[in-house]
């Protein structure tokens, strides 16, 4: 599962998520890119910046409706 991480273990220095079910695995991830995962609060995803700064920003220029595939 995590073997396609490896190749960003050099550019990823802490993993910021929020507490959903969908990182049940983090040990796993943590483990594989050689990193430490940390929690946001409950109901801040402020926490997690660069992930809402660049959800903003596609918001921003790209219409809900649009699609996102390259």
């Amino acid at each position: 599962m995590t073997s396609g991480l490896e190749p960003y273990a050099d550019s990823v220095l802490i993993i910021t998520v929020d507490n959903g079910k969908e990182f049940a695995g983090h040990e796993k991830v943590a483990e594989a890119l050689d990193t430490d995962v940390y929690f946001t609060h409950p109901y801040a995803s402020w926490e997690r910046g660069t992930n809402e700064n660049t959800n903003g920003l596609l918001r921003l220029y790209s219409p809900r409706s649009g699609s996102l595939t390259m």
